[in-house]
């Protein structure tokens, strides 16, 4: 459900009637005009034609079979068996048969690893640009936030060995790794994290020794996503190496050896989580672990950071999966429970709550498709899409991960008590959205990236401005004194980013900076994105989300000061209608009081 359109939303409830209803049978696709909308504006007419019909099937299957599969795949969680039933030292680990349901369609049936890659997926004769790939990722996830890690890691795993690996490595292992066909697929995984290093990867104890064309590995790793996957990278210290990051090696490690038998490490156990728990990830020891070196050994952190920052842009995108479908749920409780002789959606203090999920949920949208769109300019070549690229993948995954977890929780606290239970997906959506600020670095780690890195080191700021100057420039239609004030704003922000990263005693200032940043870029991109959905259908209305960033995201509020004017309830009224307004209404809210 969402705020552009009235969906035609199927519900189910008791027969009493006394239950708020859930979301079982809804078309995801269908029921989010918004991604239909930002995928006409990013892709071809042709490539958007091409994947509609299976974005909608996907969406179908989402909101049924897939979302149940999700719940069962969460309930039933991963098994590892140390031996198997002769006695032989084989480790496996057992998985749900919905598990195994959610990998077919991911993997094999929409083949979302593999859209990056490889040619022919889905009919399509060439391979897909981020943006489109990631429209999947942001539906699929509705459904089952745990199998988006392996459908990430196994994409990171081939763009890894394609962009360093040697000819025989890549003749090796991908085609496997970008396989559609689910007797031929190589699953991947990315094992990285200790117990010495954390975050401080420069720290790792993992030790590589050469034996002929291979390596030995010796170590443990201590969080190991998709654990039983068949082809792993993974980073270690090669014997006689120097310390910190750049004495480090990339390498891959297979499963299983050529001639079948296991390789070297054992899988100690599996992790107890809060989240994601349908997927197996689990502590790795390694006890001389056959492995190959990929790329230069003395580059392995930095073409590591290839495939982390691929997944900040997959972990932003799936935290805004969250946020959809804990919107989606929110709204079918607001429009479909009454309560005192009134649908929740009608209550003033409801439909606050209700703007606040939009409004994260939305800025999450945007920036999400701003982001990927740099990556796919950067990978065509472009110097200044790497720049932007650079600020907006810590930006984006530092926010919109903390916003999940407040908009799922509050989602939850629409449906009351019962949204507590796991019966329900909320309780669910909570749990996997706390683990999107976690993975691939903290929300310290990344805003420090954010701010140290990308603004103090690569001035990629300047490119940032630049990019959201011209894209207000290039929105003629939308009125000049809302557009001078953004150019202002946006200023701001720079010029703070600025500040903060120029000293080390301002980086406790990192995380408000990085936020600025966030909350002004999403503000120019909704008055971008709102002038040409305009253009293409007459309906201005996301503009006036950008007035929503401002008041609620950046003003400075005064406690003792009512905050909800005549100008606003006309705003979340036309938010949360089905009616398209002109931009000449639109203009009158954007400065009204």
């Amino acid at each position: 459900m969402h705020q552009f359109t009235k969906p035609e939303m199927k519900t189910t409830a008791d027969q009493s009637g006394l239950l708020a209803p859930d979301t079982s049978g809804t078309n995801f696709y269908r029921a989010d005009p918004s991604l239909a909308d930002l995928l006409r504006i990013y892709l071809s007419e042709k490539l958007f034609n091409h994947i509609e019909p299976q974005l909608d099937r996907l969406g179908e299957l989402v909101g049924g079979r897939l979302d149940e599969c999700g719940r069962m795949a969460d309930r039933h969680v991963p098994v590892l068996h140390h031996r198997d039933k002769f006695g032989r030292d084989v480790q496996t680990i057992e998985y749900h048969p919905a598990y195994r349901e959610l990998e077919n369609a991911a993997f094999g049936e929409f083949g979302i690893h593999a859209m990056s890659h490889r040619k022919g997926v889905l009919g399509w004769p060439d391979v897909y640009p981020v943006t489109a790939k990631h429209a999947f990722t942001f539906l699929f996830n509705q459904a089952e936030f745990g199998m988006g890690c392996p459908i990430n890691i196994t994409d990171g795993a081939a763009k890894l060995l394609s962009r360093f690996g040697d000819e025989a490595l890549k003749a090796k292992y991908l085609d496997g790794l970008t396989q559609t066909d689910m007797s031929k697929l190589t699953q991947g995984a990315q094992f990285m994290t200790e117990k010495e290093g954390g975050s401080d990867v420069g720290k790792l104890t993992t030790m590589a020794v050469q034996e002929g064309d291979h390596w030995r590995l010796t170590g443990d790793k201590w969080f190991c996503s998709n654990a039983d996957a068949k082809a792993i990278m993974l980073l270690a210290r090669p014997q006689g190496a120097g310390p910190g990051t750049r004495g480090i090696g990339l390498f891959l490690m297979p499963r299983f050896l050529d001639d079948g038998s296991p390789n070297h490490y054992r899988i100690v156990r599996l992790k107890d989580k809060l989240g994601t728990r349908s997927m197996a990830s689990g502590e790795i020891k390694l006890e001389g672990a056959i492995a190959y070196s990929v790329g230069r050994l003395d580059r392995g952190f930095v073409q590591m950071a290839e495939m982390v920052n691929s997944s900040r842009l997959s972990n932003g995108v799936k935290s805004t999966s969250l946020m959809r479908r804990a919107w989606h749920d929110a709204m079918a409780v607001a429009r479909g429970r009454v309560v005192f002789g009134s649908r929740i959606s009608d209550l003033p203090l409801a439909r606050r709550q209700l703007m606040k999920i939009m409004l994260a949920t939305e800025q999450g949208l945007s920036m999400s498709f701003l982001t990927a769109d740099a990556l796919d300019r950067a990978e065509g070549g472009s110097q200044d899409a790497a720049a932007l690229l650079r600020i907006l993948t810590p930006t984006l995954k530092f926010r919109a991960t903390r916003d999940a977890r407040k908009v799922c929780g509050d989602a939850l606290e629409m449906r009351g008590g019962i949204g507590y239970i796991e019966e329900f997906v909320t309780a669910r959506l909570l749990r996997d959205a706390h683990l999107g600020s976690i993975w691939e670095g903290t929300g310290n780690i990344v805003a420090l990236d954010a701010l140290t890195r990308a603004v103090g080191r690569h001035g990629a700021e300047s490119v940032l401005g630049a990019d959201l100057h011209a894209r207000l420039d290039d929105s003629a239609d939308v009125p000049q004194a809302w557009r001078d004030r953004l150019h202002g704003l946006t200023d701001r922000a720079i010029a703070f980013a600025r500040e903060v990263a120029r000293h080390s005693e301002n980086e406790a200032d990192a995380r408000r900076a990085t936020s600025a940043l966030y909350h002004v870029a999403s503000a120019v991109m909704l008055t971008w994105e709102g002038a040409r959905i305009h253009a293409m259908r007459g309906d201005a209305r996301r503009v006036l989300l950008s007035r929503a960033v401002i008041d609620h995201r950046l003003a400075a509020n005064d406690p003792f000061k009512l905050m909800t004017g005549r100008a606003e309830r006309a705003i979340v009224t036309h938010l949360l209608d089905d009616h398209a307004l002109g931009m000449a209404d639109v203009g009158e809210l954007l400065t009204a009081a």
